[in-house]
């Protein structure tokens, strides 16, 4: 297809006028459709309209398998890998394949050893950025998760959902073996090594092995 729009900046050519001046707004940070709740400016009519869902609530794609509704098309085509089993986007190093391109990208800092978002205050590197902000958290104070039962607080949201099966009696992690429910995923692994006979913790002293490190 002839491209004769060529932009000044970055030198993209387009096909039409109307996609070449619409790709120029990024360039002169132009966002003339606002969001009437939020404020935020956005370049399209359409992205705009999309943005509007977190506001109303309105999720127009719904999952046909477990009726899971979703602000975007895209997101609802990720969410159905989970039913399909399709994993497209495969590591050149390992093989491991993934449901998203960004988890993909997470992955393959692991043999890269990349580590690109460093706290301010200890200079250690993180992963994701998810990570990096949990960890804030221990120089911050900060605890914005609050179990709705007591009032405690927390730095993690994993944490207080463990917290919580305190409270509801969930188990939500099963012992293949015999059955036997466990709070934490880390409870259920000790428990295993009842029926495996593992015991990875060995005494210095006399070799005894142990199933728990605190045994």
């Amino acid at each position: 297809m002839e491209k004769p729009w060529k932009c000044g900046d970055c030198r993209k050519r387009f096909s039409a006028r109307s996609k070449l001046e619409l790709h120029q707004r990024i360039h002169t940070a132009e966002r003339p459709f606002s969001c009437p709740v939020c404020g935020k400016g956005f370049i399209q009519l359409s992205v705009l309209k999309r943005h509007q869902r977190i506001h109303t609530g309105e999720r127009p794609f719904t999952c046909s398998v477990c009726e899971k509704g979703f602000v975007l098309l895209s997101s609802l085509k990720t969410h159905q890998r989970v039913h399909t089993g399709a994993r497209p986007f495969t590591c050149s190093q390992c093989g491991k394949g993934f449901t998203t391109l960004s988890n993909l990208t997470t992955h393959e800092r692991i043999h890269t050893g990349e580590r690109p978002f460093s706290c301010s205050v200890c200079e250690k590197g993180f992963v994701q950025l998810c990570s990096l902000q949990r960890h804030q958290r221990i120089h911050t104070g900060e605890r914005p998760f609050t179990c709705s039962q007591c009032g405690k607080v927390f730095g993690d949201s994993s944490n207080l959902r463990k917290h919580q099966r305190g409270h509801t009696g969930e188990r939500p992690f099963t012992c293949s073996q015999c059955e036997k429910g466990f709070a934490q995923s880390s409870n259920l692994r000790i428990h295993q090594r009842v029926h495996t006979g593992e015991r990875p913790f060995t005494c210095s002293q006399c070799e005894k092995g142990f199933t728990d490190l605190s045994n």
